[in-house]
């Protein structure tokens, strides 16, 4: 399997996605961390997105998920938390809807995808998502990517797709009608 097959497979998932936010007749916001923009890049592709994709903000940096998303400086650089956390994910996802007022679902994603992370973080991810309506409140789900590349590509880019997918799928199931 090469980057083109994985890419491929990361389109149908970004098509199921498209097709339930009209189904729904929802619109979204990505926070991407360790994605850098692929979320967004990838939906992007899908003809008639741009009624459903509001857009994304790529904070790599932890200033830039101060400035752009409020999240906290205190909790970023706080050992026990840092920017890959449940807590971030939540203040990322937050600060993307209340950034996007016309967006009513948004996702975020953070994590170390190597190489030369901490070991207790390496491949390790939190994903955020939240809904304007009902008085949704942020859930955060965590998850540990893959230990060794699979089909010759470079570990960093197979984790890249790998946490893509798991935003999508994320994404789709917090995909229904208002509660």
């Amino acid at each position: 399997m090469n980057d083109l097959q994985i890419s491929g497979q990361l389109l149908q998932s970004a098509s199921r996605l498209a097709d339930r936010l009209a189904t729904v007749d929802l619109r979204i916001v990505f926070a991407e961390s360790c994605t850098s923009g692929w979320c967004a890049a990838l939906l992007s592709q899908i003809p008639g997105i741009s009624q459903y994709l509001c857009g994304s903000a790529v904070t790599y940096r932890n200033t830039t998920k101060v400035e752009w998303l409020d999240a906290s400086a205190e909790m970023l650089n706080d050992p026990a938390i840092g920017p890959v956390s449940e807590q971030i994910a939540k203040q990322m996802c937050l600060g993307a809807l209340a950034h996007t007022p016309e967006a009513d679902l948004a996702v975020s994603v953070t994590g170390h995808l190597g190489p030369n992370a901490p070991e207790e973080q390496d491949g390790l991810i939190f994903i955020g998502v939240v809904r304007r309506d009902a008085l949704s409140t942020p859930t955060v789900n965590s998850f540990r990517l893959k230990s060794a590349p699979t089909y010759g590509g470079t570990l960093r880019t197979e984790r890249q797709f790998e946490a893509v997918e798991h935003v999508y799928e994320l994404a789709i199931q917090h995909c229904h009608t208002a509660q």
